[in-house]
């Protein structure tokens, strides 16, 4: 069967703020080094003040997904939800001039929360500790999935850090009903171990009923199992699902399908801002999942996806994917 779309992402629809920082900033203003804390609005603007200079670029992790896939030339739309505000602007023309489809109705200008944003402090290590609004983002619902696109998608996929949410669990389970009755499959992003310790329980219920693909780093997909080695919970994590997708830092990533596991070396990159890297090895896996390549090369094509996105400022690639693929032969 033909769909419209190979990848159809669902998630946080967040403008990044970044900025570069020495590690006392984050000590001096209470930030806690290298993990998602979650802020208000009166937060955000506490913050945004005391920053240095800034560079604002649409965000969210499966909208940075979505927006590499689209990169690369696949079929893609992006479901989140944005105020009829100037960073709501921002997301909207950034995520269509990637190539993606963004059609979800945004909430009027005169509505209490606004469009989300991102503080992302970047210190002379490359760590990045993330300062979240989620603002009209986290208000994303049922009535916002088009069942139609569900329906018309190969895949879909899921933002973990989208499960702070009841209404967000709704969605979810609307989009995945409508696109696994239709022959389509699930792919589901764990985010951030935080986000891990909080819905365990929902994760694991969701992995093991419906979904087709795992992604995840170490860290997650150990808060995830608990077991007492990586390799003891990829075993069990690959008795749960289909394909597991875990990268390891810069050892690259491993992926577990059919009792097998096989490893993807990491690509060369000088370390700017790892903010994205998980998002765009996705993007580059992804990729190779649509276009029928066997694991090794989707791991090589995400190794190679996220080595370039950690290369820079920004979540977005700024150079020529399908170049890159080609000059490493695939």
């Amino acid at each position: 069967m033909s769909r419209r779309f190979q990848v159809v992402g669902i998630g946080n629809s967040i403008v990044d703020v970044l900025a570069h920082c020495e590690d006392a900033f984050l000590t001096d203003n209470g930030v806690e080094k290298g993990i998602m804390q979650l802020i208000d609005t009166q937060r955000a603007a506490e913050l945004y003040g005391k920053m240095g200079p800034a560079k604002e670029i649409s965000g969210g992790s499966a909208a940075n997904t979505i927006a590499g896939i689209a990169a690369l030339g696949g079929c893609t739309a992006y479901v989140g939800k944005v105020k009829d505000d100037q960073l709501g602007d921002i997301f909207a023309h950034d995520i269509r001039a990637q190539g993606a489809v963004f059609e979800v109705p945004r909430s009027p200008a005169e509505a209490t929360h606004e469009t989300g944003r991102c503080m992302v402090l970047v210190t002379p290590d490359a760590e990045r500790s993330m300062n979240t609004y989620l603002g009209v983002s986290e208000h994303l619902g049922p009535d916002d999935i088009d069942v139609a696109m569900m329906v018309d998608a190969e895949w879909i996929y899921l933002e973990g850090y989208r499960f702070d949410g009841d209404l967000s669990h709704a969605a979810f389970a609307k989009a995945i009903e409508a696109c696994k009755g239709a022959g389509g499959k699930v792919s589901l992003t764990l985010s951030d171990p935080f986000c891990v310790e909080r819905h365990r329980d929902a994760f694991r219920t969701m992995i093991r009923d419906h979904v087709d693909l795992l992604f995840c780093n170490e860290h997650e997909m150990q808060a995830m199992y608990q077991l007492t080695t990586l390799d003891d919970c990829l075993a069990v994590a690959g008795q749960e699902v289909e394909t597991v997708a875990c990268t390891i830092g810069a050892s690259g990533a491993l992926m577990v399908r059919d009792g097998q596991t096989v490893h993807a070396p990491a690509s060369a990159a000088e370390v700017v801002d790892v903010t994205g890297a998980g998002d765009l090895f996705a993007a580059g896996f992804l990729h190779g999942i649509v276009n029928s390549a066997d694991l090794l090369t989707c791991g090589k094509m995400g190794c190679i996806a996220a080595a370039e996105v950690i290369g820079h400022i920004g979540a977005r690639p700024e150079a020529d994917l399908k170049a890159l693929f080609l000059r490493e032969g695939l």
